[in-house]
């Protein structure tokens, strides 16, 4: 299953970078997967990808040289940071989406819908049961 993720996403990465967004890797991916359109912590960011706090912080640095996010004051708490989208982050982001119609297009293409149709409904079971623990 890794190695099926793994094509994806670089079939993702892959088609974004021919459409002229070539910013991120596959590894940033992981951020901005987890990254709400209105903005989220840097905790929850970090909590959500199963990663340290110090290990986002350092993707969030990464990402925010692109420009495609910043740091802004979290309006519900003045000493908080959300990690949000930029303008350019938001059209980096509908590229990401089309990218991600192609990749899922392909995947269709080659393995069936109904394939797709049964991974994507017993892999969201997976999901809802370990998610109880």
């Amino acid at each position: 299953m890794n190695e099926a993720v793994r094509l994806f996403e670089a079939r993702i990465i892959e088609s974004l970078r021919s459409n002229g967004h070539g910013e991120l890797s596959v590894t940033h991916i992981n951020l901005t997967r987890n990254l709400d359109e209105g903005g989220t912590r840097l905790t929850e960011l970090a909590r959500r990808a199963s990663m340290t706090k110090q290990s986002m912080s350092e993707l969030v640095e990464q990402v925010e040289r692109t420009g495609l996010i910043e740091k802004r004051r979290d309006p519900t708490d003045g000493r908080a940071k959300l990690v949000c989208f930029t303008d350019k982050g938001f059209v980096w982001l509908e590229a990401f989406h089309r990218s991600l119609e192609v990749a899922e297009s392909e995947m269709r293409a080659e393995l069936g819908s109904a394939m797709v149709d049964l991974m994507v409904e017993v892999l969201a079971k997976y999901v809802e049961a370990r998610g109880e623990e």
